[in-house]
């Protein structure tokens, strides 16, 4: 197995612990202003029930129905990390290959399953976008994003389905696809593409990620594999009301109206970054996900520096396929995004 290379288990919540605690959080991709009150008082009301064992079926179904799938083809996981592992541990693969820049920890769950890893390394002047070719034939687990964390590139959903093959296992991440409007370019839901399997998280939308709940849809088969492999009662009772609320028709709608506040508020971080272009700033183009990727000379002192005036800023140098001159930084209201682009060109008129 390899050991050299990035950081693969760095993440954002990282910048923002002990002596960051206190700065303005653009590090971790969680929506603002969540989980909003009616979800803590679902969230506060399942408490009751702490004294029984976590019964999932009736979360189970609602997700079921969310899709419009059958219950056989979803499996509700401790966070979609917690996916990652259940394949890398249960699926039997040969040749897995992860597409980067992305989440690390589809690989990092690979490697400390014994595999060997191949990788799919996306290039910058390509705008980090798929190139379906680039994938071997003759790998039998491919793992992408959609939208991609941390490029923020959402690939057509045609080219991502276009990567299944007979037996090959097709892993789609769409933990950021309900920020997208319309959620186009969605995989989730489709029964029509063999081996895929897609996973979603509840905890970036909603705030939930010290919960843990997420999803995995995939074939009835695949999900029995990932289910053996699975503790029991692996999710929570409150994540479990969590999950029935996060996908009933009052939270689709609310969902559907925070991917277009996103949408607005990223125009306008965009379009702030753009007036560093001189200093040598450059946005990976066009961003769809709640977050966007930047390349800036001498990334990290910029970083310290936007520590220094109150904000946490992730680092892109553990992703594979990027270097120490990229950072990642989330969407947030006009407001918060003003002050960072204050804040950040003082620090670029510093040099």
């Amino acid at each position: 197995m390899r050991t050299d290379g990035p950081d693969l288990r760095h993440h954002g919540d990282a910048e923002v612990r002990d002596d960051g605690s206190a700065l303005t959080d653009l590090a971790v991709n969680v929506r603002s202003g969540t989980p909003p009150a009616w979800l803590r008082e679902v969230i506060a009301g399942s408490l009751d029930g702490l004294a029984a064992y976590p019964d999932g079926r009736a979360a189970r179904a609602a997700v079921a129905a969310r899709h419009r799938l059958p219950v056989e083809r979803v499996l509700l996981t401790a966070g979609a990390a917690e996916a990652f592992v259940l394949l890398a541990r249960a699926l039997k693969v040969r040749r897995p290959v992860v597409v980067h820049p992305q989440f690390t920890e589809p690989e990092a769950a690979l490697r400390d399953a014994g595999h060997s890893v191949g990788r799919v390394v996306l290039r910058e002047e390509d705008g980090f976008r798929l190139d379906p070719a680039a994938v071997p034939e003759d790998a039998d687990l491919v793992v992408v994003g959609n939208p991609t964390n941390p490029t923020s590139v959402l690939h057509p959903a045609g080219a991502v389905a276009g990567l299944a093959r007979p037996g090959r296992t097709l892993v789609v991440d769409e933990a950021f696809m309900d920020a997208v409007p319309g959620e186009r370019e969605a995989l989730a839901g489709r029964t029509d593409v063999p081996g895929l399997v897609v996973l979603r998280s509840l905890t970036k939308t909603w705030g939930l990620a010290g919960l843990r709940i997420g999803y995995v849809l995939a074939a009835p088969e695949t999900v029995a594999e990932l289910e053996r492999t699975q503790p029991l009662w692996p999710v929570s009772t409150p994540a479990l009301a969590a999950a029935r609320a996060c996908v009933s028709p009052r939270a689709l709608a609310e969902a559907a109206h925070a991917a277009h506040r996103i949408a607005a508020d990223r125009a306008h971080l965009v379009a702030g970054l753009g007036e560093f272009a001189g200093a040598g700033l450059r946005v990976v183009s066009p961003a769809q996900g709640p977050f966007v990727l930047v390349r800036v000379p001498g990334a990290a002192a910029v970083r310290h520096r936007l520590r220094a005036l109150g904000f946490a800023v992730r680092r892109g140098d553990t992703f594979p396929g990027l270097g120490e001159e990229w950072l990642r930084i989330a969407v947030r209201d006009r407001g918060t995004t003003d002050r960072l682009l204050d804040a950040l060109g003082r620090v670029l008129a510093e040099g």
